[in-house]
């Protein structure tokens, strides 16, 4: 992947960015707001109100930005998804209809990030008492960043010193599970100083943002189609949706079946391909989904283990 933003990801997809230190990991990640369309009314008063039980909202200011959450990996469950003597919000229900990133992913304690799991599903962060339950929403998209290994697994100063292992273990930090909910494993190689000679990207930022606000308002225009209320994007269709949402041609069902079976999809992984394909489909004005748009979502699917396996 070249350092051009990948613009599924701006449809709410979670992302995973593996790569050594300084690949521009984490820049990418705080650019993607700016791919992001406005808050609408509704979604800015959500906001508004959880920043507000927060402490959060410095003299009443509202702004139409997307919010954008990085906590530190030090971050304790509790600072995550809430709690507190007095029930607080977390930095998911913060990052409600925004991007949580979660940079360092590995270095996150085990119980903090398995706590993220059904957040991820339900789209609500829930605190529960001896005598009381407070749900706070919670839709963000979110993001992770790590390096292939402890050691960084870059050149230089940042090559790996122990071999295959080191990456399987640093690997192993992040539980199957969650693993299993990333749609989107995407390899950040290095940047050398010739690339940062080169001419910058033909397309913009604004011109990305234009094409993503024009693939959101297709999935909108879908949803009510099919009669579904809520959100209309891609990422939170139901599966009893996706057959007629995201049906794929017949090479596309052909290649689907074949790539099950030899990547072991687990059936979230399955319905997760099919979301990811029908927004690149999106993306490119397409009507149907084909066997293009199926192979490259089940491409970003594969890439962290194989990178993993050559650190």
């Amino acid at each position: 992947m070249d350092h051009q933003y990948d613009e599924t990801g701006s449809n709410v997809h979670r992302l995973l960015l593996c790569g050594p230190p300084g690949a521009g990991k984490s820049m990418l990640a705080s650019r993607l707001p700016s791919l992001l369309p406005p808050l609408e009314p509704s979604e800015l008063l959500e906001v508004a109100m959880i920043r507000s039980i927060a402490g959060e909202l410095a003299g009443g200011r509202l702004t139409n930005r997307r919010p954008f959450r990085a906590p530190h990996h030090s971050a304790s469950m509790a600072a995550l998804v809430g709690g507190g003597a007095r029930p607080r919000p977390g930095e998911i229900a913060l990052a409600h209809h925004g991007v949580l990133f979660l940079d360092e992913l590995p270095e996150f304690s085990a119980q903090a990030l398995d706590a993220l799991r059904q957040p991820l599903e339900s789209g609500e962060a829930v605190i529960a008492r001896a005598n009381h339950r407070i749900a706070y929403p919670a839709r963000f998209q979110l993001v992770a960043a790590m390096n292939p290994c402890r050691c960084g697994g870059g050149e230089g100063g940042h090559a790996c010193r122990r071999g295959p292992r080191c990456a399987a273990d640093y690997q192993a930090r992040i539980s199957g599970p969650l693993l299993d909910r990333m749609d989107l494993r995407l390899d950040v190689p290095a940047v050398s100083a010739a690339d940062l000679m080169l001419p910058p990207a033909a397309e913009d930022s604004a011109a990305v943002a234009a094409r993503v606000l024009s693939a959101r308002r297709l999935q909108a225009a879908r949803a009510e189609a099919i009669g579904l209320r809520g959100s209309g994007l891609n990422a939170h269709l139901p599966v009893s949706a996706l057959e007629e949402a995201a049906r794929p041609d017949a090479a596309g069902r052909r290649l689907l079946g074949d790539a099950a079976d030899a990547l072991k999809l687990s059936a979230r992984g399955y319905h997760r391909v099919l979301k990811v394909a029908r927004t690149i489909a999106d993306l490119d004005g397409a009507q149907t989904v084909g066997r293009i748009h199926l192979a490259e979502a089940l491409a970003y699917r594969a890439v962290p283990a194989e990178q993993a396996r050559a650190a």
